[in-house]
């Protein structure tokens, strides 16, 4: 009876041992970076006002990852009317990861690129935000190209492909 009741006793334990030290799934696993999580090509729908006129567009946006927690984005060209715009690349795009929402911010991003006609433009992307969940993507930004006097107003939602 002894031997019996020291063997529950010990098989108890023992259950007891394991079931605390069991492994989780994810100590194992290494954490992905949050810009290898959404960096990739998404098709969608872009609107672009200028002046109040609006331009509809079904556009694919391209983000790459440029750290761990920063992305670069590309706006695909654009045209509508007598403008012309060039793929315009924005660079190092601080990402945030809160509930599985990730968000992107940038207050204001200046590069140069070479029109169709090869000449060298200045353009300055400013107010971006990026919101990230699944596999959707919503962006809005400001945009104001070469010596155009006026601004421009981007949004884009699209899914991943």
């Amino acid at each position: 009876m002894k031997t019996k009741k020291l063997m529950m006793m010990t098989l108890a334990a023992l259950a007891f041992a394991f079931g605390v030290c069991s492994c989780g799934s994810d100590d194992d696993e290494p954490d992905v970076a949050v810009a290898a999580q959404v960096a990739g090509s998404y098709t969608g729908e872009g609107i672009m006002t200028v002046m109040g006129e609006v331009f509809n567009s079904t556009p694919t946006y391209v983000f790459e990852k440029a750290t761990d927690v920063s992305l670069n984005m590309t706006i695909p060209a654009t045209s509508g009317g007598s403008m012309n715009i060039p793929a315009l690349l924005v660079k190092n795009i601080t990402l945030n990861n809160s509930n599985d929402i990730i968000t992107g911010r940038l207050d204001s991003y200046t590069g140069t690129v070479n029109d169709g006609n090869g000449a060298s433009k200045s353009y300055t992307v400013t107010d971006l935000t990026a919101i990230f969940k699944d596999k959707a993507v919503v962006v809005s930004y400001t945009l104001k190209y070469g010596n155009m006097p006026f601004t421009l107003s981007g949004q884009f939602t699209g899914t991943k492909k």
